[in-house]
């Protein structure tokens, strides 16, 4: 699949008379966000694990030095919190543009802080999308996006952004802190 997904997203999902959705953010999307919204609240999905295995060639890197940005990657009992955004609709025609370099829209079960569940909508990049990079070691990781920066800033910046606002939501995301400590580090 070509990274850029932005069409192929726009014919996923019907939103006829719908007026708003719920979308997940676990990434960038929890501490950028750039776009309106309706309501946000504190949210998880099950099944699922963050990690740092998609190249970012037009945010945090370039095509010939691209960073790294998270994914999600099916884990059975794990539970991935981030945050959920009620929006219209109409904010996908921005997401969609935002989220191109390889992730799709795909539909999810979302449970908030309170229990309550809701459906709703998430970006992930697979693995068959051409900037999905996969597992590597997290000290090689650090180093790809210590040296990683692109039109959005630094890579770094986005780590210790979305290490800072996974501490806020009481996320203790193992694989985000420690490619965190070996770059504070200097790995």
């Amino acid at each position: 699949m070509s990274t850029d997904t932005t069409e192929h997203n726009r014919n996923r999902q019907d939103f006829s008379g719908v007026e708003s959705i719920w979308l997940f953010g676990y990434g960038s999307l929890i501490y950028k966000v750039d776009f309106p919204f309706l309501e946000q609240r504190p949210a998880s999905i099950q099944g699922w694990a963050r990690r740092f295995w998609q190249a970012s060639h037009d945010h945090r890197g370039t095509p010939d030095a691209p960073g790294r940005v998270v994914t999600l990657i099916e884990q059975p009992g794990a539970e991935c919190k981030g945050m959920a955004f009620r929006v219209s609709p109409k904010v996908f025609e921005y997401l969609d543009v935002r989220e191109k370099n390889g992730y799709l829209r795909f539909s999810t079960t979302l449970s908030f802080e309170d229990g309550d569940p809701a459906e709703g909508l998430v970006y992930i990049a697979t693995e068959d999308n051409e900037a999905f990079l996969g597992h590597a070691p997290e000290a090689d990781i650090a180093r790809q996006i210590a040296a990683a920066s692109g039109p959005s800033g630094p890579n770094s910046e986005y780590l210790l952004r979305l290490a800072e606002s996974l501490r806020a939501l009481g996320d203790d995301c193992s694989h985000t802190f420690s490619i965190e400590a070996f770059l504070k580090a200097g790995s």
